[in-house]
């Protein structure tokens, strides 16, 4: 029996709901999800290990209009991925008229990649417009197959999975069979931390976030996770920490149990909170807190 195996860029505008797809195909939470747009900040490779097959996802940031150097360095990673791939999904909104954004990513894809274009929250959408869509989509380039799909519910899961069988490469098995993601642990609590402060806080707060694992480190039963909230102005300090330490203990509390899942043990998580003015635009504090040069 042949074995097959390749890469594939999972590609979009900000908040198509790539990372929520790409949860549902892996059977388990492993990304962060949100209602904020950009919230995957590195590319990250997941791993579907199935008998006779692996393929490797690689989960971009959103492909947008950058405003700051940190925007410059998210878009790069995305379009440099379209180059290191046998397979590209591009994932779209059911819109019947393809924007600038979606039209700037078609742009970069290599005739020599099959790219399928995946339509999703196809539940939110009325059924007799998935032709107009896809003619709407297949005037702007020739995709290999459309497929429409709803992350939350996960319909088009199947004929994805089908379709990623029948294109890949015969190729060695890259990773351990249980592995799902190809980031330390350090990464994921930090990740786990990022996503509760997006979905607690203000609008302002979520893209001038970021968070550092400082150290973890385990005593007999419980690991210690020491970790800091990097911000950019002293205001969103005051937001993120809340009333008397209200808002900072319920972003402890939310990630503490996430993170005693991921690790199968107690945890106690310490969170800081500092400034550093314009992170996002200062080449140190990006090397810092991990965020990809440019290539």
């Amino acid at each position: 029996m042949t074995y097959k195996s390749g890469f594939v860029a999972v590609v979009g505008r900000p908040n198509v709901g790539k990372s929520t797809l790409l949860n549902k195909l892996l059977g388990e939470k492993v990304l962060i999800v949100s209602d904020k747009p950009q919230t995957t900040r590195n590319k990250i490779r997941c791993i579907y290990s199935v008998p006779g097959m692996q393929a490797v996802f690689l989960d971009t940031p959103g492909i947008h209009k950058p405003h700051h150097k940190l925007g410059d360095r998210l878009v790069d990673s995305a379009v440099n991925s379209l180059q290191e791939v046998d397979l590209v999904w591009f994932v779209v909104e059911p819109d019947l008229s393809p924007g600038g954004g979606d039209r700037f990513i078609i742009d970069h894809f290599s005739p020599r990649t099959p790219v399928v274009l995946v339509v999703n929250k196809a539940d939110t959408m009325r059924e007799e417009l998935r032709d107009s869509i896809t003619e709407a989509y297949k005037a702007l380039y020739p995709f290999a197959r459309v497929v429409f799909t709803s992350a939350l519910h996960g319909e088009g899961i199947a004929e994805l999975l089908e379709h990623l069988a029948e294109v890949l490469p015969e190729g060695p098995q890259y990773y351990p069979e249980d592995m799902v993601i190809d980031q330390p642990e350090r990464f994921v609590v930090a990740e786990i931390v990022r996503e509760k402060i997006m979905q607690l806080t203000r609008d302002e707060i979520p893209h001038s976030c970021a968070v550092l694992v400082e150290s973890m480190r385990e005593e007999e039963t419980i690991v210690h996770i020491d970790a800091t909230i990097y911000i950019e102005k002293d205001s969103q300090k005051g937001i993120v920490i809340g009333k008397s330490g209200s808002m900072l203990r319920e972003v402890g509390t939310q990630a503490r149990k996430e993170i005693e899942d991921l690790l199968g043990s107690k945890v106690n998580l310490q969170l800081w909170v500092k400034v550093r003015k314009d992170w996002r635009n200062k080449e140190q504090d990006l090397r810092m807190l991990g965020y990809e040069q440019k290539k």
